[in-house]
């Protein structure tokens, strides 16, 4: 079922129109739009010239930033709409970016250059469609497949491997045959590609509803730019709790996983290091000793090597490096995992462990995750209760302890922290006079 095109688009689309030139809504906008989805973004194309787009918009505001290759936004209501001429592209020197463009009149040639038929669509005024290439439907098919060539799209611009993929985790596509052999033989193309083009690919693939299928059918891809992961696909673990292969565990661990980024890279790197791990004992089971530090130290590299933002790196590591620890169930130890990493970060563990779990033999890990429900609702219960886990919490403060005679300087903090310590472990009552008391004697 399609959705209606928003008022701005079409004042848009009649004011190129009523000038005398072609309009057409073009892209990713008509693709949601015939999915029966709200487009974030709306690209138009149209057989005007960058300078003609101007004119027949002069009086509103414009952005004249892609000007060099026919684009010009203006602003409806505050709202972007990019209006592009139409045009072909010259060779792909860079792998990114073509090397010239020249403006066509024809819309075919338009949509001819574009990379999936499914965003080879073009929609005028009245939700009439130019489809050269079939893109409804393989929408309605739910088809992912190139416009032309494969091969030639792909070596165009390597990220386009990662775009499909993408779509295909997110929409639960499949890839037509073709165009899946060309991403398996033209990946190598990504070594082309920038490192933050690539990670914001991923981030997106990562957290779409189907990116188990795709983890499973393109592990050739990831290891084009992660190729710490090659050993991890290969690895066996003939383990009693370990009913799947290495690379399997992980693939039901992100599925497992709210569709959280931070959660999905950690459940995609958290056995990351298990290959250099691996010992087998003499009755044949393996064993992964010291594995999560290890795990750790090559999801920071890996996550350095994309330019991941440093927030979101030094989480997904604390999760990796944690994801084996065990809490006992008692209030003392929770509130003390609480003050380590922080309710945000607690909570964030316990679902990685989850996953964890969800990635293991069903019938030997009911228990764990019992009390997995049971740590929550003890985390919960504290926090509701406003029990003291961090130095916020604490009854007394900086001042308190310059004030019983300590030299203001790093030994205040130690002081502090050595209080709540106490009162963490269930050793003193977060009481005023009880924490003066102490920090008299």
């Amino acid at each position: 079922m399609r959705s209606e095109i928003p008022a701005g688009a079409r004042r848009i689309l009649e004011a190129l129109t009523s000038a005398g030139y072609e309009a057409y809504l073009v892209g990713g906008c008509v693709r949601d739009l015939l999915r029966g989805v709200e487009p974030h973004d709306w690209d138009i194309c149209t057989s005007a010239r960058p300078e003609e787009t101007e004119k027949c918009f002069a009086g509103q505001r414009i952005v004249e930033t892609g000007l060099k290759h026919g684009t010009v936004t203006v602003l409806e209501e505050g709202e972007p709409y990019e209006i592009t001429t139409y045009r072909t592209e010259g060779p792909y020197s860079d792998s990114r970016r073509p090397d010239y463009v020249e403006f066509v009149s024809s819309l075919e040639a338009d949509l001819a250059r574009r990379d999936l038929t499914m965003n080879a669509i073009a929609m005028g005024l009245e939700g009439d469609l130019r489809d050269p290439f079939g893109g409804e439907d393989d929408i309605g098919s739910g088809l992912i497949r190139c416009v032309g060539e494969p091969t030639h799209r792909f070596q165009e611009d390597g990220l386009r491997v990662m775009r499909a993929l993408r779509f295909a985790a997110v929409f639960g596509y499949g890839i037509e045959a073709r165009t899946a052999q060309a991403i398996h033989e033209n990946c190598h193309m990504l070594e082309r590609v920038a490192a933050e083009r690539i990670d914001a690919e991923l981030c997106r693939l990562l957290v779409g509803q189907h990116v188990g299928d795709v983890l499973r059918q393109y592990p050739d891809v990831l290891c084009q730019f992660w190729p710490q992961l090659g050993p991890l696909i290969g690895l066996e673990q003939n383990n009693p709790w370990h009913c799947w292969g290495g690379w399997e565990h992980t693939i039901h661990t992100v599925e497992a996983a709210p569709a959280d980024l931070i959660l999905r890279l950690a459940m995609l790197l958290h056995d990351i290091g298990k290959p250099a791990c691996r010992s087998t004992d003499e009755d044949g089971i393996d064993h992964f000793y010291g594995h999560p530090a290890v795990s750790a130290k090559l999801a920071d590299e890996m996550l350095r090597a994309l330019r991941f933002d440093n927030r979101t790196r030094e989480q997904v590591v604390t999760l990796v490096e944690r994801h084996d620890v065990q809490i006992p169930l008692r209030s003392q130890a929770v509130r003390k995992w609480l003050s380590r990493l922080g309710p945000e970060t607690f909570f964030q563990l316990l679902e990685v462990k989850r996953a964890d779990n969800m990635g293991q033999a069903r019938e030997l890990v009911r228990d764990r995750l019992a009390e997995l429900d049971a740590l929550q609702a003890k985390a919960e219960e504290i926090l509701a209760q406003g029990q003291c886990f961090s130095l916020k919490d604490l009854a007394v403060n900086g001042r308190d302890v310059i004030a019983a005679g300590i030299a203001p300087g790093p030994e205040v903090g130690r002081t502090l922290n050595a209080l709540l310590e106490r009162v963490v472990c269930g050793e003193a009552e977060n009481q005023r006079e009880v924490l003066l008391g102490l920090l008299r004697k």
